[in-house]
């Protein structure tokens, strides 16, 4: 049995840790800080056998040369050489297999140029989407373009609705606050924000999400929704799904 569990850093990054059954290696993806990753190993007594990487951002990867320094673990990310200690670079369509799972690997170009997506097939499937994909949102377009965004975005659409998506930011109420000028009479929009800030509130991570509850929720995956064309036509070009989308980004990004 694979479990998930969040590590948090950084405010509001999650390094997720992969643990299978009782065995005491384990994966973590995007260790951004080396610190809370081996406060928990020492604490729980496990220790890092692999570590899976999306891109080359310094919250994903600093922690990566302490990380490896102490425990030597195969490390599995993208084709890009800024990221050092990479074991196994990775592209699309190709698989590897960590903590008994077969993952097979996407790129999803947009955040970064090398971004990669992890995902496995099960019960239940499981997404590691890094920066592409958030619950009610998606990543700033820092390298890539709006169009490499969006079909990005469709792509990682496509998986089965009871995916779940476990992106590396609790962004959630933030993401859906924009949800709700972008989508304003979703009535799943409103549900959602309601319980995302019982959920803050309290402390508790809105992550993961499912993928099929994005579909409902997440405008950036509503492209084609005729009340988010009308919400996003006040500011800017709405004459096609992935024109939306391009407004839709550069909206949030002023929100």
């Amino acid at each position: 049995m694979l479990s998930v569990t969040p590590i948090p850093a950084f405010g509001d990054n999650y390094i997720w840790l992969l643990r299978q059954d009782a065995d005491t290696a384990v994966c973590v993806v995007d260790p951004g800080d080396a610190d809370p990753v081996i406060q928990t190993l020492e604490r729980e007594n496990l220790t890092l056998g692999s570590v899976l990487i999306t891109h080359h951002h310094q919250d994903h990867v600093g922690g990566l040369p302490e990380l490896i320094r102490r425990y030597s673990p195969r490390v599995i990310g993208p084709h890009n050489p800024k990221i050092a200690g990479i074991d196994e670079r990775v592209g699309e369509g190709d698989t590897c297999r960590v903590m008994g799972r077969r993952f097979e690997v996407m790129e999803v170009p947009g955040h970064t140029l090398d971004h990669i997506a992890f995902f496995t097939a099960g019960i239940p499937p499981l997404l590691f989407c890094g920066d592409t994909l958030f619950s009610g949102g998606c990543g700033r377009l820092f390298e890539g373009t709006p169009e490499q965004m969006y079909h990005s975005l469709q792509r990682l659409a496509e998986l089965p609705d009871d995916t779940l998506v476990f992106a590396a930011h609790e962004y959630t109420l933030a993401n859906l606050r924009f949800a709700s000028a972008a989508d304003p009479h979703n009535p799943d929009v409103a549900t959602a924000l309601a319980n995302t800030e019982r959920a803050r509130e309290l402390d508790r991570p809105t992550l993961p999400s499912h993928l099929g509850r994005e579909r409902r929720i997440n405008p950036f995956l509503r492209c084609a929704a005729p009340e988010v064309r009308s919400a996003a036509a006040a500011h800017g070009d709405t004459d096609s799904d992935q024109a939306t989308f391009a407004t839709l980004r550069a909206w949030k990004n002023h929100f």
